[in-house]
């Protein structure tokens, strides 16, 4: 009998990435932007030998500044538009960008940033149109208006009635415009459509500028791999335009239920997310086009996309409303492997990765391995335990992704710091190391996993503490601002760069 093959089949050869959200990369523009410093990153890469760049979800950032609650799940983020670029073109002038370089180079001041960048790029579309709109890439904005009108107009007049109720969440709008639909039969949009239009260029020089730097990575023989959060925020245009998708009251259009997880060791309250969850049967009935939709508009920005919270897609947490807590939920069946049926015929060859981590039951292990998806293995959660537990080198699999940390954890030094000494004592004996340079074991151990990809955060490849953590899960600020310090990418040319493709040559991790 001929043994039944998985959906994907894709991780078949060892390699190498480095983990750096885009508004991590140095520049003196505030926040990383899709400049020549992005450039300068793959350059590093490919000296390095390095094949792979993961980055976080490049969606519309909001309250929170977190790229896993985005405006749209298909819109670009602003803030990563290159202003230089825009000031070559004529549409800004150095003095107008100017005050950006007085936020900072260490980290992102998004109160400051939020009140500078979206007037700019306002300027910047106003001179645009006055131009006559001309290309600013291989794509002219007619064509990517045309092609992208399915999200892209929806978008724009979400977030165009956003800045006209002073940014208030679309469930405090007048009851009339709580919908899409609802919104296109008042003549308040025709009033504000050039506040719309503003916001198709915006995503228009967002794209424009990506795919360059897309071509770059290609050029250096780099791929890209994205992030697709499993849902959607609350406040977003995906919901405002498809209230039929989600769990929504019918009177009143608003959530009936949210997401989380449940009470566990670690939270006696469980993790209470606020998501709105998906009306799966309905999504079921038209073979998962908006989750194909979504997954095809990844794919258009990245060659390989992981997907968080695969674990959801088995069974999901629901929390019914109101709730301050996740207490008093309960388990619901997911989509299953019908989902990843469709992903995989519309969209042939994808290469997806599935976040796998935290509590994985028999029924999730069994789905991710009728999908064929590589999962996830941390090796910070690999030590203070026994022998078995699953992340420990010796356990891991073929078919894997295996990290130090991602970037909800602490960077390996900030973590060794803080570990007991159980914890501490167990990876010293295990990798037969002093401790002195634990970012640097935790690198060479991923290198050397049986895990035929792995991936090492820019911070660890430093060795860099706690100060550098990108995120915090659950902490409701001061996460995503850590952004690479002038000269730190540029000193680590010489002998670093050098010591990573040597190690790449001996773990056969470089194509």
């Amino acid at each position: 009998m001929v043994p039944k093959l998985p959906l994907f089949n894709w991780l078949n050869s060892r390699g190498a990435g480095v983990l750096l959200h885009p508004t991590s990369l140095p520049g003196e523009q505030g926040v990383g932007v899709l400049d020549r410093n992005a450039d300068r990153f793959l350059d590093f890469l490919q000296a390095c030998g390095i094949t792979h760049w993961q980055i976080c979800p490049l969606g519309p950032t909001g309250y929170g500044d977190s790229p896993y609650q985005c405006f749209s799940a298909f819109a670009g983020n602003p803030n990563l538009i290159d202003l230089g670029d825009l000031a070559e073109r004529g549409l800004l002038t150095p003095q107008e960008i100017a005050p950006l370089a007085g936020l900072g180079r260490d980290r992102v001041d998004y109160g400051e940033l939020y009140r500078l960048k979206p007037a700019l790029l306002g300027r910047a579309a106003e001179r645009y149109f006055r131009q006559g709109a001309p290309a600013l890439g291989a794509e002219g904005f007619a064509e990517f208006k045309r092609r992208n009108s399915p999200w892209l107009d929806a978008y724009a007049a979400f977030r165009a009635l956003k800045d006209h109720h002073g940014g208030w969440s679309w469930t405090d709008w007048p009851a009339a415009l709580r919908t899409h639909a609802g919104a296109l039969r008042l003549p308040l949009l025709a009033k504000l459509s050039a506040s719309c239009e503003a916001h198709r260029f915006s995503q228009y020089a967002f794209f424009s500028q990506w795919q360059r730097v897309r071509i770059e990575a290609a050029r250096r023989g780099v791929s890209i791999i994205g992030d697709v959060p499993i849902f959607v925020a609350a406040d977003s245009a995906d919901v405002w335009a498809n209230p039929g998708l989600f769990e929504l009251d019918p009177s009143s259009g608003l959530q009936r239920t949210a997401a989380g997880v449940p009470p566990d060791y670690f939270s006696e309250d469980g993790q209470f997310w606020g998501n709105p969850l998906y009306a799966w049967d309905r999504h079921a009935v038209d073979g998962y086009a908006w989750w194909t939709a979504r997954l095809k508009a990844a794919f258009e920005l990245c060659d390989v996309v992981r997907i968080d919270h695969f674990r959801g897609f088995e069974s999901y947490w629901r929390v019914p409303l109101p709730a301050k807590t996740a207490r008093d939920g309960a388990w619901v069946q997911g989509p299953g492997l019908g989902l990843f049926r469709a992903l995989a015929t519309a969209i042939p060859g994808a290469r997806i990765i599935a976040e796998d981590l935290g509590v994985v039951t028999p029924a999730v292990e069994r789905l991710r391995e009728q999908s064929g998806l590589p999962g996830m293995a941390v090796l910070q959660f690999a030590f203070g335990g026994d022998a078995k537990n699953p992340y420990l080198p010796h356990n891991l699999v073929p078919n894997q992704v295996v990290y130090p940390g991602t970037h909800d954890n602490d960077t390996s030094a900030g973590w060794y710091a803080g570990a007991g000494e159980k914890t501490r004592d167990h990876i010293r004996r295990y990798l037969r190391v002093g401790g002195g340079e634990v970012s640097w074991d935790l690198i060479r151990c991923a290198y050397a996993a049986v895990s035929r990809l792995a991936v090492v955060q820019m911070q660890d490849i430093l060795s860099l503490g706690s100060d550098s953590r990108l995120n915090t899960p659950a902490k409701p600020d001061g996460n995503w601002q850590w952004r690479l310090g002038p000269g730190q990418l540029e000193g680590l040319f010489a002998r670093t760069a050098p010591y990573l493709r040597d190690l790449g040559e001996l773990t056969d991790r470089i194509r």
